[in-house]
């Protein structure tokens, strides 16, 4: 059956991804962005945007590494779009999150993150989140960040790594079916050291970068050991990072 669906975060990496795999499926996808004048900060064009939306992917995201700021972040769009979807009669409010977002507590991201879950869960809207490990471009996103000179410093974090468009895939799935309120988490086929993908990423793109494996305020020590690993019962996507790698070197 086939559905108007609205993305939020569109332009974005999984939203654009999202919005490409419900298409293939058949429905019909409205985006949500700045871009397409839409502003969920102040809630602007939200209730044009929702007329006859039946179901609305969130792939927003967020950098702010103050935990105040993401939370307010967060709590604000989220708010916004949740009393905008509840006056078009929206019935199924699907929320992209983070696997083991409820086991750290320092890093401001995941604070944000825990907001908005909490408002999804809390809301009037019939919801399904969807927790998703680290995607296999986040080690050289990461890197990325710290980067000067030549030397970029960067966590050694146990993940388990998927990839993007499998992750844009369960997510039209979703959308597609009944709210579900928690969903099973999803994750990659194999766990990774992000030292080392960050490693192979770099080097099958040709840059030269010296990482410098450390903890940080951004990923600090109580991201270590199996924190950010999947349970025995999360779903495993299909395709593993070396995959993924060679279509994106």
């Amino acid at each position: 059956m086939t559905s108007r669906v609205a993305v939020a975060g569109a332009t974005g990496n999984i939203g654009s991804l999202t919005a490409a795999a419900l298409q293939r499926a058949g429905h019909e996808v409205v985006p949500i962005s700045r871009a397409r004048g839409v502003d969920l900060l102040h809630g602007e064009g939200l209730d044009d945007a929702l007329t006859g939306v039946n179901t609305v992917i969130d792939t927003t995201n967020y950098g702010a590494t103050d935990r105040d700021e993401a939370v307010a972040w967060f709590g604000t769009t989220t708010r916004n779009l949740l009393a905008a979807e509840e006056r078009s009669g929206v019935g199924h409010h699907v929320l992209l999150s983070i696997l083991g977002v409820d086991r750290v507590e320092g890093n401001a991201h995941y604070a944000g993150k825990r907001e908005q879950e909490r408002l999804v869960a809390e809301g009037r809207v019939p919801w399904t989140i969807v927790r998703a490990t680290q995607f296999h471009d986040f080690a050289a996103m990461v890197s990325g960040w710290t980067e000067q000179d030549g030397v970029a410093p960067i966590a050694p974090l146990l993940v388990q790594p998927i990839a993007p468009a499998d992750v844009a895939a369960v997510l039209a799935e979703t959308a597609a079916g009944a709210p579900q309120g928690r969903h099973i988490d999803i994750a990659g086929p194999a766990p990774q050291d992000l030292v080392d993908m960050a490693r192979r990423t770099h080097m099958a793109r040709g840059h030269t970068v010296d990482l410098v494996p450390t903890w940080s305020s951004i990923f600090g020590p109580e991201m270590a050991g199996n924190v950010l690993l999947p349970g025995d019962d999360a779903r495993l996507a299909p395709t593993t990072f070396e995959e993924w790698l060679a279509g994106h070197a």
